[in-house]
């Protein structure tokens, strides 16, 4: 039983974790195509503190993936990889429980 809440909290994690990942998706293009503008304060501290998260698990991503020039492909790759980790958790839980 504890092991299934600690996966359902991890999972829980993940969750946001992706959406926090869509969150600067999103913000990045908002400001590439200037429809928001980074001397606005409030953009410029969401966007600090959104590659403060999440630049310490992207950074790796970005040296095994090869130069795709404007694109990047890490936060796609983060968001598989954390979906594979829930489901192997998933798989683990239920394994161990004997089903």
């Amino acid at each position: 039983m504890l092991l299934y809440t600690l996966i359902a909290m991890i999972n829980y994690l993940v969750n946001i974790l992706v959406v926090v990942v869509i969150v600067q998706f999103v913000l990045s293009l908002l400001i590439s195509f200037n429809v928001v503008n980074m001397h606005n304060n409030a953009v410029a501290a969401v966007w600090k503190a959104l590659n403060a998260i999440l630049e310490p698990m992207l950074r790796p991503i970005r040296k095994i993936l090869p130069d795709t020039g404007a694109l990047d492909f890490s936060p796609m790759v983060l968001i598989i990889g954390l979906n594979l980790l829930t489901i192997l958790l998933s798989g683990i839980a239920a394994s161990s429980a004997g089903m």
